[in-house]
């Protein structure tokens, strides 16, 4: 077992300009394994410390979009080169600091380097010009980058999030401001650093701090052109307020409740159990896109339930740095605090609630992970986003019905089939209100990453990756000439 009190403290700058800056106060982060262990420290810029962030990605910006397409991705390709050896301290880092298990911090850190290669990519396709031929005008339509970006980082999947909308931002012609969790900042700080360094001063800076000392001026400076957040429909909403004041152009990926749907046909092997289990309950159940509701053909009802319990009770719980473990804690205590109620509802309101696992002897934010049978469509486990270990099972007898029942939610931002009918997969697909379908398995592994994502509804607006995910960052330019 991992020996917290011995591991080393991290510490991490700002890094403005080029150039790293030290801060007069530092945000404290503690291990959610136990809730009192402190990882490290990360620089608490001031407000004038942000604003400085941003006049440098401005005084940036004029030379880095005058670069051609294929000079950016360059020196992308080359400034990404660094973190395969720096992988295994990052990863160590994060999950200290996450609380999710070494493996996926590890794959974090990989997902971040793979979307750059998949953004370089499309290098080619971003200086295509559109011409419209024929009396009176000839008119050529292009695109230019936008200017300074804010891209604010959640703590689930730090790394991987980021590089859904960086890379993007940069090969478009952009500079940036990254902004990471407060309350996981480190390998954040720790990988965007090794990346700037290597790119011209003040194309891409690192800022951390509290939301309410340098959010202000990150999101209605004058000078940055767009924000993108990645959180909860609730941060949503208010950065859209304060980006108003400036008419920023705000890119949201929110909350989701998504649905997943098993058919009377689906394949219900062992392989398919545990992509459903793993779509649902990887990283404690904390990602946006993990499965939160499953509706099940009544037919095959027990059987999955059934499947998702015996793979459910090999759940080892502890610290994510330990060997074996397979599910870490929550990476705070009010969301602890919070499952535990929508679990407890459930259980009040007459639906069987099964848990499983034994809790570590570390205190910390840990919760069982929990199926809850047949609870009412208006329980609260079924309406809320629980992003947390438990999953709502809901049998079903008619398709329409079931399809009806996973639209009818405030969100849309993935949903899944399972059905050995790939046509009739399709045809379900076509009605499911959300950005993403999977079929016959549901989460971030499964995640074609060459198509754009994003969602409906209050999941939130504006693309990323693929190349609708870096037009994102650019606008269209047309020039009329006589014809």
């Amino acid at each position: 077992m991992v020996s917290l009190d011995q591991l080393p403290e991290i510490r991490t700058d700002l890094f403005i300009d080029g150039a790293v800056h030290t801060s007069d106060d530092t945000l404290r982060v503690i291990d959610p394994a136990d809730g009192v262990s402190v990882v490290g420290y990360a620089a608490a810029a001031s407000s004038k410390q942000a604003e400085a962030a941003v006049a440098a990605a401005h005084r940036a910006f004029p030379e880095w979009a005058a670069r051609t397409p294929q000079e950016r991705a360059a020196l992308l390709t080359k400034a990404i080169a660094p973190l395969e050896a720096d992988r295994p301290a990052t990863a160590e880092v994060l999950t200290r600091e996450n609380g999710k298990i070494r493996m996926e911090s590890f794959i974090d850190s990989i997902v971040f380097e793979h979307r750059f290669n998949l953004a370089v990519g499309l290098t080619d396709e971003l200086d295509h010009v559109s011409r419209l031929a024929g009396p009176p005008y000839r008119t050529e339509v292009s695109y230019l980058p936008l200017g300074v970006v804010t891209i604010i980082v959640p703590f689930n999947w730090p790394l991987a999030i980021l590089a859904a909308s960086l890379p993007q931002a940069l090969l478009a012609g952009n500079t940036v401001v990254v902004k990471p969790p407060p309350t996981a900042p480190l390998a954040t700080v720790r990988t965007v650093q090794l990346v700037a360094e290597a790119l011209p001063p003040g194309v891409l800076n690192v800022v951390t701090g509290t939301d309410a000392e340098v959010g202000p001026v990150l999101i209605q400076d004058d000078r940055v052109r767009k924000v993108c957040f990645t959180g909860s429909v609730g941060g949503g909403k208010r950065i859209m307020e304060m980006a108003a004041a400036s008419l920023t152009r705000v890119a949201l990926e929110l909350g989701g409740n998504d649905p997943a749907i098993v058919l009377a046909d689906a394949d219900l092997g062992p392989e398919a159990m545990q992509r459903l289990f793993t779509g649902t309950f990887d990283s404690t159940g904390q990602i946006c896109m993990a499965s939160k509701r499953l509706y099940v053909h009544r037919s095959r009802y027990e059987e999955v339930v059934e499947g998702l319990s015996a793979i459910a009770a090999a759940t080892r719980l502890g610290h994510g740095l330990d060997e074996g473990v397979t599910m870490g804690p929550l990476h705070s205590r009010r969301q602890l605090e919070y499952v535990q109620e929508l679990v407890d509802h459930a259980r009040q309101t007459g639906a069987e609630v099964r848990e499983f696992g034994e809790l570590p002897d570390l205190g910390g934010n840990f919760i069982r992970p929990s199926l809850v049978l047949d609870p009412a469509d208006d329980a609260r486990v079924v309406v809320e986003e629980q992003f947390g270990p438990t999953l709502p099972i809901l049998p079903f007898d008619d398709d329409n019905d079931a399809i009806a029942r996973a639209n009818d939610t405030w969100s849309g931002l993935c949903s899944s089939v399972w059905t050995q009918d790939l046509d009739r997969a399709a045809a379900v697909a076509a009605q499911l209100r959300t950005g993403y379908t999977f079929v016959n398995s549901h989460g971030a592994a499964h995640l074609d990453e060459r198509a754009p994502f994003g969602g409906f509804n209050q999941s939130g607006m504006g693309r990323e990756m693929g190349i609708e995910g870096i037009r994102e960052f650019m606008d269209t330019h047309s020039v009329g000439f006589p014809a």
